[in-house]
Protein backbone atom coordinates (compact mmCIF):
# COMPACT_ATOMS: atom_id res chain seq x y z
CA UNK A 1 0.00 0.00 0.00
CA UNK A 2 0.97 3.63 -0.71
CA UNK A 3 1.18 6.16 2.15
CA UNK A 4 0.32 9.61 0.16
CA UNK A 5 1.89 12.87 1.09
CA UNK A 6 -0.31 14.68 3.79
CA UNK A 7 -1.05 17.71 1.54
CA UNK A 8 -2.79 15.21 -0.72
CA UNK A 9 -5.93 15.37 1.75
CA UNK A 10 -6.48 18.85 3.03
CA UNK A 11 -6.53 18.82 7.59
CA UNK A 12 -7.67 22.35 7.78
CA UNK A 13 -10.22 23.36 10.05
CA UNK A 14 -12.63 26.38 10.51
CA UNK A 15 -14.99 27.54 13.02
CA UNK A 16 -18.28 29.31 11.16
CA UNK A 17 -17.47 32.28 10.35
CA UNK A 18 -20.75 32.92 8.15
CA UNK A 19 -18.41 34.41 5.34
CA UNK A 20 -18.31 32.11 1.99
CA UNK A 21 -16.07 34.14 0.30
CA UNK A 22 -13.48 34.64 2.80
CA UNK A 23 -11.16 31.77 1.60
CA UNK A 24 -10.25 31.69 -1.76
CA UNK A 25 -10.09 27.91 -2.40
CA UNK A 26 -13.55 27.31 -1.82
CA UNK A 27 -16.16 27.55 -4.19
CA UNK A 28 -18.34 29.70 -4.47
CA UNK A 29 -21.77 28.31 -3.05
CA UNK A 30 -25.51 28.09 -4.19
CA UNK A 31 -27.26 31.01 -2.57
CA UNK A 32 -28.55 30.60 0.93
CA UNK A 33 -31.16 33.50 0.83
CA UNK A 34 -34.11 32.30 3.49
CA UNK A 35 -36.70 34.35 0.73
CA UNK A 36 -39.61 32.41 -1.15
CA UNK A 37 -37.38 32.29 -4.10
CA UNK A 38 -35.33 30.93 -1.75
CA UNK A 39 -36.47 28.61 -0.26
CA UNK A 40 -38.52 27.55 -3.71
CA UNK A 41 -34.54 26.78 -5.17
CA UNK A 42 -33.17 24.66 -2.03
CA UNK A 43 -36.61 23.07 -2.21
CA UNK A 44 -35.99 21.96 -5.23
CA UNK A 45 -32.59 20.96 -4.38
CA UNK A 46 -33.76 18.98 -1.69
CA UNK A 47 -36.15 16.79 -3.79
CA UNK A 48 -33.81 16.28 -6.48
CA UNK A 49 -31.65 14.24 -3.81
CA UNK A 50 -34.58 12.76 -1.57
CA UNK A 51 -37.03 11.44 -4.71
CA UNK A 52 -34.15 8.99 -6.21
CA UNK A 53 -32.92 7.94 -2.99
CA UNK A 54 -36.32 7.40 -1.90
CA UNK A 55 -36.35 4.84 -5.05
CA UNK A 56 -33.23 3.68 -4.37
CA UNK A 57 -33.93 2.92 -0.89
CA UNK A 58 -37.48 1.17 -1.95
CA UNK A 59 -35.49 -1.08 -4.87
CA UNK A 60 -32.90 -2.60 -1.98
CA UNK A 61 -36.11 -4.36 -0.01
CA UNK A 62 -37.03 -6.01 -3.04
CA UNK A 63 -34.49 -8.22 -3.22
CA UNK A 64 -35.87 -10.29 -0.03
CA UNK A 65 -39.14 -10.09 -1.18
CA UNK A 66 -38.41 -11.52 -4.72
CA UNK A 67 -36.23 -14.37 -2.88
CA UNK A 68 -39.27 -14.63 -0.65
CA UNK A 69 -41.35 -15.49 -3.57
CA UNK A 70 -39.58 -17.77 -5.39
CA UNK A 71 -38.11 -19.53 -2.35
CA UNK A 72 -41.55 -19.93 -0.77
CA UNK A 73 -42.93 -22.10 -3.32
CA UNK A 74 -40.25 -24.20 -2.72
CA UNK A 75 -41.58 -25.55 0.62
CA UNK A 76 -42.67 -24.27 4.14
CA UNK A 77 -38.44 -25.53 5.19
CA UNK A 78 -37.55 -23.19 2.52
CA UNK A 79 -38.99 -20.23 3.20
CA UNK A 80 -38.38 -20.91 7.31
CA UNK A 81 -34.68 -20.76 6.33
CA UNK A 82 -35.14 -17.84 4.07
CA UNK A 83 -36.40 -16.03 6.78
CA UNK A 84 -33.75 -17.26 9.40
CA UNK A 85 -31.29 -16.43 6.89
CA UNK A 86 -32.20 -12.73 5.41
CA UNK A 87 -32.31 -11.62 9.16
CA UNK A 88 -28.95 -12.17 9.57
CA UNK A 89 -27.81 -10.92 6.25
CA UNK A 90 -29.85 -7.90 6.71
CA UNK A 91 -28.93 -7.34 9.93
CA UNK A 92 -24.97 -8.06 9.03
CA UNK A 93 -25.27 -5.50 6.08
CA UNK A 94 -27.55 -2.75 8.10
CA UNK A 95 -24.49 -2.59 10.63
CA UNK A 96 -22.19 -1.71 7.71
CA UNK A 97 -24.58 1.41 6.35
CA UNK A 98 -21.57 3.70 7.95
CA UNK A 99 -19.65 2.89 5.39
CA UNK A 100 -22.20 4.81 2.86
CA UNK A 101 -22.59 7.72 5.74
CA UNK A 102 -19.03 8.12 6.61
CA UNK A 103 -18.59 8.48 2.92
CA UNK A 104 -21.17 10.93 2.08
CA UNK A 105 -20.48 13.48 5.09
CA UNK A 106 -16.17 13.25 3.63
CA UNK A 107 -16.52 13.60 0.06
CA UNK A 108 -19.37 15.92 0.21
CA UNK A 109 -17.33 18.61 2.50
CA UNK A 110 -14.85 18.30 0.43
CA UNK A 111 -16.85 18.72 -2.99
CA UNK A 112 -18.31 21.97 -0.96
CA UNK A 113 -14.91 23.47 -0.33
CA UNK A 114 -13.49 22.65 -3.65
CA UNK A 115 -11.25 19.96 -3.60
CA UNK A 116 -12.76 17.13 -6.01
CA UNK A 117 -9.82 15.86 -6.46
CA UNK A 118 -9.13 14.84 -2.23
CA UNK A 119 -12.99 14.09 -2.31
CA UNK A 120 -13.13 11.43 -5.08
CA UNK A 121 -9.52 10.07 -3.36
CA UNK A 122 -11.72 10.14 0.10
CA UNK A 123 -13.97 7.78 -1.97
CA UNK A 124 -11.82 5.65 -3.27
CA UNK A 125 -9.92 4.80 0.29
CA UNK A 126 -13.45 4.12 1.20
CA UNK A 127 -14.00 1.43 -1.54
CA UNK A 128 -11.01 -0.23 -0.50
CA UNK A 129 -12.11 -0.57 2.94
CA UNK A 130 -15.96 -1.41 1.91
CA UNK A 131 -13.52 -4.61 -0.50
CA UNK A 132 -11.44 -5.74 2.40
CA UNK A 133 -14.52 -5.52 4.60
CA UNK A 134 -16.69 -7.49 3.00
CA UNK A 135 -14.00 -9.86 1.85
CA UNK A 136 -13.45 -10.66 5.76
CA UNK A 137 -17.46 -11.06 6.22
CA UNK A 138 -17.54 -13.48 3.43
CA UNK A 139 -15.13 -15.49 4.55
CA UNK A 140 -16.39 -15.26 8.14
CA UNK A 141 -20.35 -15.84 7.29
CA UNK A 142 -19.31 -19.11 5.13
CA UNK A 143 -17.43 -20.40 8.09
CA UNK A 144 -19.86 -19.53 11.14
CA UNK A 145 -23.33 -19.95 8.98
CA UNK A 146 -24.06 -23.24 11.33
CA UNK A 147 -22.99 -21.91 14.41
CA UNK A 148 -25.06 -18.08 13.76
CA UNK A 149 -28.09 -20.46 12.04
CA UNK A 150 -28.18 -22.19 15.63
CA UNK A 151 -28.03 -19.25 17.75
CA UNK A 152 -30.52 -17.90 16.02
CA UNK A 153 -32.81 -20.91 16.99
CA UNK A 154 -32.21 -22.61 13.52
CA UNK A 155 -33.31 -26.80 13.81
CA UNK A 156 -33.66 -29.44 11.54
CA UNK A 157 -34.31 -29.01 8.05
CA UNK A 158 -35.20 -25.30 8.44
CA UNK A 159 -31.19 -24.83 9.61
CA UNK A 160 -30.26 -26.56 6.97
CA UNK A 161 -31.87 -24.57 4.11
CA UNK A 162 -31.15 -21.57 6.73
CA UNK A 163 -27.18 -22.18 6.04
CA UNK A 164 -27.24 -22.88 2.73
CA UNK A 165 -28.56 -19.91 1.49
CA UNK A 166 -26.17 -18.06 4.73
CA UNK A 167 -23.34 -19.59 2.57
CA UNK A 168 -23.85 -18.80 -1.09
CA UNK A 169 -25.39 -15.20 -0.56
CA UNK A 170 -22.64 -14.35 1.75
CA UNK A 171 -20.83 -14.32 -1.42
CA UNK A 172 -22.14 -11.36 -2.68
CA UNK A 173 -21.14 -9.08 0.48
CA UNK A 174 -18.53 -7.65 -0.99
CA UNK A 175 -20.48 -6.07 -3.70
CA UNK A 176 -23.41 -5.34 -1.04
CA UNK A 177 -20.79 -3.36 0.68
CA UNK A 178 -19.23 -1.57 -2.28
CA UNK A 179 -22.67 -0.29 -2.78
CA UNK A 180 -22.93 1.16 0.14
CA UNK A 181 -19.84 2.31 -0.38
CA UNK A 182 -20.33 3.78 -3.88
CA UNK A 183 -23.87 5.24 -2.91
CA UNK A 184 -22.16 7.44 -0.35
CA UNK A 185 -19.46 8.82 -3.00
CA UNK A 186 -22.15 9.96 -5.03
CA UNK A 187 -24.20 10.99 -2.75
CA UNK A 188 -21.64 13.80 -1.30
CA UNK A 189 -21.62 14.53 -5.00
CA UNK A 190 -25.14 14.79 -4.58
CA UNK A 191 -25.88 12.21 -7.42
CA UNK A 192 -28.70 9.96 -6.12
CA UNK A 193 -29.71 9.05 -9.62
CA UNK A 194 -27.27 7.04 -11.05
CA UNK A 195 -27.83 4.47 -7.36
CA UNK A 196 -31.80 4.76 -8.44
CA UNK A 197 -31.14 3.09 -11.61
CA UNK A 198 -28.66 0.80 -10.71
CA UNK A 199 -30.48 -0.55 -7.74
CA UNK A 200 -33.75 -0.90 -10.24
CA UNK A 201 -31.79 -2.82 -12.27
CA UNK A 202 -29.79 -4.83 -9.24
CA UNK A 203 -33.74 -5.60 -8.51
CA UNK A 204 -34.33 -6.87 -11.98
CA UNK A 205 -31.42 -8.69 -12.92
CA UNK A 206 -32.10 -10.63 -8.91
CA UNK A 207 -35.58 -11.52 -10.01
CA UNK A 208 -34.54 -13.40 -13.43
CA UNK A 209 -31.39 -14.80 -12.16
CA UNK A 210 -33.59 -16.41 -8.87
CA UNK A 211 -36.09 -17.61 -11.07
CA UNK A 212 -33.40 -19.38 -13.80
CA UNK A 213 -31.17 -21.02 -10.98
CA UNK A 214 -33.74 -21.80 -8.92
CA UNK A 215 -36.93 -23.35 -10.71
CA UNK A 216 -34.52 -23.43 -14.58
CA UNK A 217 -31.44 -24.82 -13.50
CA UNK A 218 -32.92 -26.86 -10.25
CA UNK A 219 -30.48 -25.08 -7.36
CA UNK A 220 -33.60 -24.82 -4.99
CA UNK A 221 -32.79 -22.74 -1.97
CA UNK A 222 -29.15 -22.10 -3.20
CA UNK A 223 -30.06 -20.93 -6.24
CA UNK A 224 -31.69 -18.34 -5.06
CA UNK A 225 -28.64 -17.40 -2.96
CA UNK A 226 -26.18 -17.61 -5.80
CA UNK A 227 -28.41 -15.34 -7.75
CA UNK A 228 -28.73 -12.65 -4.80
CA UNK A 229 -25.09 -12.95 -4.71
CA UNK A 230 -24.31 -12.52 -8.39
CA UNK A 231 -26.39 -9.54 -8.47
CA UNK A 232 -25.22 -7.62 -5.83
CA UNK A 233 -21.87 -8.02 -7.29
CA UNK A 234 -22.92 -6.86 -10.43
CA UNK A 235 -24.21 -4.14 -8.86
CA UNK A 236 -21.14 -3.43 -7.07
CA UNK A 237 -19.14 -3.69 -10.20
CA UNK A 238 -20.85 -1.43 -11.99
CA UNK A 239 -21.41 1.23 -9.09
CA UNK A 240 -17.25 1.46 -8.50
CA UNK A 241 -16.67 1.73 -12.50
CA UNK A 242 -18.82 4.82 -12.18
CA UNK A 243 -16.41 6.34 -9.48
CA UNK A 244 -13.47 5.04 -10.38
CA UNK A 245 -14.12 7.15 -14.01
CA UNK A 246 -14.74 10.16 -12.09
CA UNK A 247 -11.48 10.01 -9.92
CA UNK A 248 -9.51 9.12 -12.87
CA UNK A 249 -11.02 12.40 -14.61
CA UNK A 250 -10.05 14.30 -11.59
CA UNK A 251 -6.47 12.85 -11.18
CA UNK A 252 -7.17 10.46 -7.98
CA UNK A 253 -5.05 7.82 -7.29
CA UNK A 254 -6.70 4.59 -7.81
CA UNK A 255 -4.45 2.02 -5.28
CA UNK A 256 -5.36 1.88 -1.36
CA UNK A 257 -3.49 3.82 0.59
CA UNK A 258 -3.17 2.56 4.09
CA UNK A 259 -3.94 6.41 5.67
CA UNK A 260 -7.26 7.03 3.88
CA UNK A 261 -8.49 3.62 4.44
CA UNK A 262 -7.62 4.15 8.04
CA UNK A 263 -9.25 7.54 8.05
CA UNK A 264 -12.58 5.97 6.88
CA UNK A 265 -12.62 3.39 9.13
CA UNK A 266 -12.05 6.15 12.02
CA UNK A 267 -14.57 7.91 10.78
CA UNK A 268 -16.55 4.62 10.56
CA UNK A 269 -16.53 3.74 13.93
CA UNK A 270 -18.78 5.96 15.96
CA UNK A 271 -21.31 5.74 13.18
CA UNK A 272 -21.39 2.03 13.66
CA UNK A 273 -21.79 2.15 17.19
CA UNK A 274 -24.67 4.75 16.33
CA UNK A 275 -26.38 2.24 14.08
CA UNK A 276 -25.80 -0.64 16.84
CA UNK A 277 -27.80 1.23 19.44
CA UNK A 278 -30.71 1.23 17.08
CA UNK A 279 -30.18 -2.39 16.00
CA UNK A 280 -30.04 -3.31 19.86
CA UNK A 281 -33.29 -1.40 20.14
CA UNK A 282 -35.37 -2.97 17.57
CA UNK A 283 -34.61 -6.58 18.93
CA UNK A 284 -35.34 -5.15 22.57
CA UNK A 285 -38.42 -4.19 21.32
CA UNK A 286 -39.07 -7.82 19.44
CA UNK A 287 -37.86 -9.38 22.38
CA UNK A 288 -40.78 -7.57 24.66
CA UNK A 289 -43.31 -8.42 22.03
CA UNK A 290 -42.81 -11.92 21.62
CA UNK A 291 -43.17 -11.84 25.64
CA UNK A 292 -46.49 -10.74 25.46
CA UNK A 293 -48.15 -13.19 23.67
CA UNK A 294 -48.77 -14.41 19.86
CA UNK A 295 -51.40 -11.26 19.45
CA UNK A 296 -48.98 -8.72 20.33
CA UNK A 297 -46.40 -10.26 18.32
CA UNK A 298 -48.68 -10.80 15.33
CA UNK A 299 -49.25 -7.53 15.37
CA UNK A 300 -46.37 -6.19 15.83
CA UNK A 301 -44.96 -7.37 12.59
CA UNK A 302 -47.69 -5.77 10.88
CA UNK A 303 -47.06 -2.45 12.07
CA UNK A 304 -43.50 -2.79 12.36
CA UNK A 305 -43.01 -3.81 8.12
CA UNK A 306 -45.79 -0.66 7.69
CA UNK A 307 -43.21 1.84 10.14
CA UNK A 308 -40.13 0.53 8.05
CA UNK A 309 -41.63 1.47 4.92
CA UNK A 310 -42.80 4.99 5.99
CA UNK A 311 -39.49 5.14 7.41
CA UNK A 312 -37.75 4.46 3.95
CA UNK A 313 -39.32 8.26 2.76
CA UNK A 314 -38.40 9.87 6.04
CA UNK A 315 -34.37 8.21 5.43
CA UNK A 316 -34.79 9.63 1.66
CA UNK A 317 -34.99 13.36 3.44
CA UNK A 318 -32.29 12.75 5.43
CA UNK A 319 -29.90 11.58 3.09
CA UNK A 320 -30.77 14.95 1.10
CA UNK A 321 -29.73 16.21 4.52
CA UNK A 322 -26.24 15.02 4.66
CA UNK A 323 -25.29 15.62 1.45
CA UNK A 324 -26.50 19.18 1.79
CA UNK A 325 -25.12 20.21 5.03
CA UNK A 326 -21.63 18.17 4.00
CA UNK A 327 -20.97 20.53 1.29
CA UNK A 328 -22.64 23.63 3.34
CA UNK A 329 -19.97 22.65 5.87
CA UNK A 330 -17.48 22.14 3.35
CA UNK A 331 -17.85 25.64 1.54
CA UNK A 332 -18.04 27.65 4.81
CA UNK A 333 -21.31 28.69 4.09
CA UNK A 334 -23.12 28.53 7.36
CA UNK A 335 -26.56 30.36 6.78
CA UNK A 336 -26.96 27.93 4.15
CA UNK A 337 -26.75 25.02 6.62
CA UNK A 338 -29.05 26.65 8.69
CA UNK A 339 -31.29 26.89 6.05
CA UNK A 340 -31.15 23.62 4.84
CA UNK A 341 -31.58 22.31 8.56
CA UNK A 342 -34.61 24.45 8.79
CA UNK A 343 -35.95 23.97 5.42
CA UNK A 344 -35.36 19.89 5.55
CA UNK A 345 -37.05 19.63 9.43
CA UNK A 346 -40.34 21.68 7.58
CA UNK A 347 -40.10 18.72 5.09
CA UNK A 348 -39.48 16.33 7.86
CA UNK A 349 -42.71 16.96 9.99
CA UNK A 350 -45.07 17.63 7.47
CA UNK A 351 -44.09 14.24 6.00
CA UNK A 352 -44.42 12.56 9.25
CA UNK A 353 -47.79 13.89 9.55
CA UNK A 354 -49.11 13.58 6.21
CA UNK A 355 -47.22 9.37 6.68
CA UNK A 356 -49.32 9.38 10.28
CA UNK A 357 -52.98 10.79 8.95
CA UNK A 358 -52.71 7.49 6.58
CA UNK A 359 -51.10 5.72 9.03
CA UNK A 360 -54.26 5.98 11.92
CA UNK A 361 -56.85 6.72 9.82
CA UNK A 362 -56.10 3.11 7.74
CA UNK A 363 -55.04 0.65 10.30
CA UNK A 364 -57.95 -1.37 9.73
CA UNK A 365 -57.41 -1.57 6.48
CA UNK A 366 -53.77 -2.55 6.85
CA UNK A 367 -54.66 -5.23 9.02
CA UNK A 368 -57.38 -6.55 6.63
CA UNK A 369 -54.48 -7.23 4.34
CA UNK A 370 -52.48 -9.47 6.31
CA UNK A 371 -54.55 -11.57 8.75
CA UNK A 372 -58.20 -12.82 8.99
CA UNK A 373 -57.70 -13.27 13.41
CA UNK A 374 -60.31 -10.27 14.81
CA UNK A 375 -57.61 -9.88 17.39
CA UNK A 376 -54.72 -9.13 15.60
CA UNK A 377 -56.80 -6.70 13.24
CA UNK A 378 -57.61 -4.50 16.60
CA UNK A 379 -53.94 -5.21 18.04
CA UNK A 380 -52.74 -3.61 14.47
CA UNK A 381 -55.89 -1.08 14.01
CA UNK A 382 -54.63 0.48 17.57
CA UNK A 383 -50.56 0.38 16.88
CA UNK A 384 -50.73 1.71 13.60
CA UNK A 385 -53.35 4.66 15.38
CA UNK A 386 -50.45 5.27 17.81
CA UNK A 387 -48.23 5.58 15.52
CA UNK A 388 -49.46 7.70 13.24
CA UNK A 389 -50.04 10.26 15.98
CA UNK A 390 -46.03 10.18 16.80
CA UNK A 391 -44.91 9.89 13.03
CA UNK A 392 -43.99 13.93 13.08
CA UNK A 393 -41.68 13.64 15.60
CA UNK A 394 -40.40 10.42 13.51
CA UNK A 395 -40.05 13.09 10.83
CA UNK A 396 -38.15 15.04 12.99
CA UNK A 397 -35.69 12.53 14.11
CA UNK A 398 -34.70 10.90 10.87
CA UNK A 399 -33.91 14.54 9.63
CA UNK A 400 -32.09 15.62 11.95
CA UNK A 401 -30.24 12.23 12.62
CA UNK A 402 -29.00 13.18 8.58
CA UNK A 403 -28.07 16.45 9.35
CA UNK A 404 -25.45 15.26 12.08
CA UNK A 405 -24.25 12.89 9.98
CA UNK A 406 -23.56 15.29 7.06
CA UNK A 407 -21.39 17.58 9.49
CA UNK A 408 -18.93 14.39 10.10
CA UNK A 409 -20.67 14.44 14.34
CA UNK A 410 -20.65 10.75 14.06
CA UNK A 411 -19.08 11.11 17.90
CA UNK A 412 -22.12 12.50 19.46
CA UNK A 413 -24.24 10.60 17.48
CA UNK A 414 -22.39 7.34 19.21
CA UNK A 415 -23.16 8.72 22.51
CA UNK A 416 -26.52 9.85 21.97
CA UNK A 417 -27.73 6.44 20.34
CA UNK A 418 -26.20 4.53 23.45
CA UNK A 419 -28.21 7.01 25.79
CA UNK A 420 -31.23 6.82 24.53
CA UNK A 421 -31.08 3.25 24.34
CA UNK A 422 -30.50 3.31 28.21
CA UNK A 423 -33.48 5.27 28.64
CA UNK A 424 -35.43 3.15 26.25
CA UNK A 425 -34.61 0.08 28.24
CA UNK A 426 -36.28 0.67 30.98
CA UNK A 427 -39.79 1.49 29.39
CA UNK A 428 -39.36 -1.54 27.31
CA UNK A 429 -39.24 -3.46 29.77
CA UNK A 430 -41.90 -2.66 31.90
CA UNK A 431 -43.99 -3.10 29.38
CA UNK A 432 -43.03 -6.22 28.58
CA UNK A 433 -43.92 -7.20 32.63
CA UNK A 434 -46.88 -5.14 33.08
CA UNK A 435 -49.03 -4.81 29.72
CA UNK A 436 -51.48 -7.23 28.93
CA UNK A 437 -51.24 -8.96 25.65
CA UNK A 438 -53.46 -8.60 22.41
CA UNK A 439 -54.49 -4.15 21.13
CA UNK A 440 -53.52 -2.71 24.35
CA UNK A 441 -50.33 -4.66 24.93
CA UNK A 442 -48.81 -3.49 21.88
CA UNK A 443 -50.17 0.14 21.91
CA UNK A 444 -48.01 0.15 24.89
CA UNK A 445 -45.31 -1.16 23.32
CA UNK A 446 -45.30 1.58 20.09
CA UNK A 447 -45.82 4.62 22.83
CA UNK A 448 -42.62 3.09 24.41
CA UNK A 449 -40.67 2.77 21.13
CA UNK A 450 -42.26 5.75 19.19
CA UNK A 451 -42.43 7.74 22.05
CA UNK A 452 -39.97 7.19 24.78
CA UNK A 453 -37.36 6.14 21.98
CA UNK A 454 -38.29 8.68 19.56
CA UNK A 455 -38.70 11.50 21.94
CA UNK A 456 -35.13 10.47 23.85
CA UNK A 457 -33.17 11.02 20.22
CA UNK A 458 -35.26 13.90 19.67
CA UNK A 459 -34.23 15.62 22.19
CA UNK A 460 -30.67 14.52 22.26
CA UNK A 461 -30.06 15.31 18.08
CA UNK A 462 -32.95 18.73 19.17
CA UNK A 463 -30.73 20.34 21.31
CA UNK A 464 -27.03 19.69 19.32
CA UNK A 465 -28.93 20.54 16.55
CA UNK A 466 -29.36 24.52 18.25
CA UNK A 467 -25.72 24.97 19.16
CA UNK A 468 -22.68 25.50 16.85
CA UNK A 469 -20.34 22.12 18.02
CA UNK A 470 -21.47 20.60 14.98
CA UNK A 471 -20.98 23.36 12.31
CA UNK A 472 -17.44 23.01 11.92
CA UNK A 473 -16.25 24.75 8.65
CA UNK A 474 -14.37 23.58 5.75
CA UNK A 475 -12.48 19.76 5.25
CA UNK A 476 -11.61 17.31 7.77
Amino acid sequence: MEERKSDDTPTTRREPSGDPGRHGDVVAPASSSTGRRGRSRLDREILALAVPALGALVAEPLFVLVDSAVVGHLGTAQLAGLSLASTLLVTLVGLCVFLAYATTAAVARRIGAGHVREALQSGIDGLWLALGLGVALAAALWTTAPWAVGAMGGAGAVAEHAVVYVRWSALGLPGMLLVLASTGVLRGMQDTRTPLWVAAGGASFNAVLNVVLVYGAGLGIAGSGIGTAVAQLTMGAVLVVVVVRGARRHGASLRPAAGGIWANARAGVPLFVRTLSLRLAILLTVFVATGLGEVTLAGYQVVTSVWGLAAFALDALAIAAQALVGHGLGADDVPRVRAVLRRTLQWGVAAGAAIGVVMAAGGWWFALLFTSDPDVRAAVAVGMAVCGVLMPMAGWVFVLDGVLIGAGDGRFLAWAGMLTLVVYAPAALAVRHWAPDGAAGLAWLWLAFAGVFMAARAVTTGLRARGTAWMVTGTA
